[in-house]
């Protein structure tokens, strides 16, 4: 896929997709990438101020729920491969209006599958549409066993539901159209520039801030944790070097109960600080589980690994540690985004 000239990537300015940029920007100059995002609270262009003067990269402020923008994106730009993360991700935000994720996850999709059918029609050589999905989407799991490629979905909650319909629909169009596509699932990301509603970010901050840290039941749901730096590497391999028409599971082989997380990054927190051992832990708070909450999460990421070559670079104490110290070297990008102020930079920058 190298020959590749002009790529689209939806969700850009996001967590994962910032860092999905950032490596193709700067590891692919003779690539011209275009990063599309709608700029919604978690979308943030101050994560890419270090590649926004890049000679290849564009920023298109867009909404993928906009049928004729996008369309006339496509047509203006001709954007030979589609790398599509933008989406709405947070369940409990799922369970407050549902609607909402149908409307991004599923519609916005449709709208780029379409643009993207209409643009190239039979004429789909050296093309690629790569949609990024979750391990959500598999539903849930008892003690033991793993997500692979073939466990069929059954997803429990708007947000894996809305996730689900999208992958179907992608290789309907693979089916119907003989649109080139292909899929990846992935774990739990964390890492640098994680917008602090999701559970590490979070609880960093509220322990920076001397806040509760409001843990979901009995802290017993389990989780597998993905570096997400180790992630953008992955998608970049699938990217080029996946078979089409495929599904590769990533994950990070980091099986966490949500508690023992919890206290590990109170433990390296507290160290972090300088917090006497134990101050942090103090902070956790029981609070009322989640409607539907699935129970554990576990992927079997050795296709990817046998086929590509890839695995993880990090543990995730290692990983762990890399992502406290950013979020304390980087204060005034966490005061930005907690306050609302990050959504000032695209008004400054590009208006």
């Amino acid at each position: 896929m190298k020959d590749k000239k002009s790529i689209l990537i939806t969700g850009g300015a996001g967590f994962i997709g910032s860092h999905v940029v950032r490596l193709f920007v700067n590891n692919y100059p003779e690539y011209q990438i275009f990063n599309l995002d709608k700029l919604t609270y978690a979308g943030n262009l101050e994560n890419l101020t270090d590649v926004e003067n890049k000679p290849n990269y564009t920023f298109l402020k867009a909404d993928i729920n906009d049928e004729t923008q996008i369309s006339t994106l496509f047509i203006k730009y001709k954007f030979e491969a589609v790398i599509h993360l933008a989406a709405e991700s947070h369940v409990d935000r799922s369970i407050e209006d549902p609607l909402a994720f149908v409307k991004t996850n599923v519609i916005g999709t449709m709208n780029l599958l379409n643009a993207f059918k209409n643009l190239w029609k039979n004429n789909f050589n050296n093309k690629l549409f790569y949609h990024i999905s979750t391990d959500e989407v598999y539903g849930t799991l008892g003690k033991t066993g793993l997500f692979t490629e073939k466990t069929s979905y059954d997803p429990n909650s708007p947000y894996s539901a809305s996730k689900a319909s999208s992958d179907h629909f992608v290789r309907a169009y693979g089916e119907t159209y003989g649109l080139p596509y292909v899929i990846s699932n992935c774990s739990n990301n964390y890492g640098q520039n994680q917008f602090p509603e999701k559970l590490i970010p979070l609880f960093i901050n509220n322990i920076i801030n001397n806040k509760p840290l409001p843990v979901y039941g009995d802290g017993n749901y389990t989780r597998d944790w993905l570096y997400v730096k180790d992630h953008a590497i992955a998608i970049d391999l699938v990217f080029h070097e996946g078979k089409k028409s495929e599904t590769y599971n990533i994950g990070g082989f980091n099986e966490w109960k949500n508690i023992d997380l919890v206290h590990l990054l109170c433990q390296q927190m507290d160290d972090k600080l300088n917090r006497l051992k134990g101050t942090s832990e103090k902070l956790i708070t029981f609070v009322k589980d989640r409607p539907g909450h699935d129970l554990r999460y576990a992927i079997d990421a050795s296709k990817i690994h046998t086929e590509l070559g890839w695995k993880p670079s990090v543990t995730f104490q290692e990983g762990l540690a890399l992502t406290i110290d950013w979020y304390l070297e980087n204060d005034i990008w966490l005061n930005h985004v907690t306050s609302g102020a990050y959504q000032e930079y695209y008004q400054k920058q590009y208006h």
